[in-house]
């Protein structure tokens, strides 16, 4: 079925819409919806066609997309609206945002009770990813649901993990690697904030920290972006804002303590509340200079 399907695909922000082009150029009948005409328009001239609204994207589709913001955004557009019912007989449905666990459960058994299933994708790697088909995209859902999506999976991602069996499970997945990459962002610009406050240069602290012991990915690629004047958004710190909350959720929910997620998550959300929150995420360093009174720009 796979071959020929039917893609519906709801979110054609930043990262759906290269997603939803990567299908439309590997072959497939690509539906797309989003609240704004542009990225429509930009998915038509790839080879994609504009639905006007979500049950239009789903209507007699054999697999449908989900990039939207949240749960709540997937349960209005699949149940609400009715675009899990709309699709064929027998579809497939992958909800490829970030998402709490639990919310992610409760809707696939939701969405069973119209005849579909439901496969938990969330994925890693932004938007370069996103453009590049390279994303790790981590997976869990009954087998059948998963490998009716395989195909598509690996045209959107270079790193496919399955997880579990269960909805949900990926969202954990997802929630995990959150964690790692808020803390190391949050980290990164508390180390860098310092070494400005004390008068070194930021280009060398950078350089040192980046080829030593301290480095990490998350430290090459937004360490850069912490020492200039905020520019290009990759990802937001809004972001950053929802997923260290999804995952306090997570461990709140699990009983297990998260103290350097929480840490982080206050960064953010001082950064947030600042009006930085549609900034690249690696301005979170504003915060940290904000509370040693230096100027924003460092």
């Amino acid at each position: 079925m796979t071959e020929k399907a039917r893609i519906g695909f709801v979110g054609l922000g930043s990262m759906g819409l290269p997603m939803a082009c990567n299908l439309a150029a590997a072959g497939y009948a690509v539906s797309g919806h989003d609240i704004r005409a542009e990225p429509m328009a930009t998915l038509r001239a790839d080879g994609g066609t504009e639905a006007k609204t979500a049950l239009d994207a789903a209507q007699g589709a054999d697999l449908l997309i989900l990039m939207v913001v949240n749960a709540a955004q997937a349960r209005q557009v699949l149940l609400d609206q009715g675009a899990a019912a709309a699709m064929a007989e027998g579809g497939v449905i992958a909800l490829m945002s970030t998402c709490a666990p639990g919310e992610v459960e409760a809707l696939a058994s939701a969405v069973a009770e119209t005849g579909r299933m439901l496969v938990d994708a969330p994925v890693s790697g932004g938007v370069v990813g996103a453009e590049a088909g390279s994303l790790s995209i981590m997976v869990s859902g009954a087998p059948d649901a998963v490998e009716s999506m395989r195909p598509v999976f690996d045209i959107l991602g270079a790193n496919i993990y399955i997880v579990g069996e269960n909805p949900g499970q990926g969202a954990v997945a997802k929630a995990v690697n959150q964690l790692m990459c808020g803390v190391h962002i949050a980290t990164a610009a508390e180390a860098l904030s310092l070494a400005e406050q004390l008068g070194l240069d930021r280009q060398v602290m950078l350089e040192i920290v980046s080829g030593s012991a301290a480095s990490s990915w998350m430290l090459r690629d937004r360490g850069p972006r912490m020492i200039e004047q905020p520019g290009a958004v990759t990802s937001a710190v809004d972001i950053f804002v929802k997923d260290l909350g999804i995952v306090a959720q997570t461990g709140r929910d699990a009983r297990v303590p998260l103290p350097l997620a929480a840490a982080a998550l206050q960064m953010f959300l001082a950064a947030s509340v600042a009006g930085d929150g549609p900034l690249d995420d690696s301005q979170v360093i504003r915060a940290y200079r904000r509370l040693t009174g230096r100027p924003e720009t460092g």
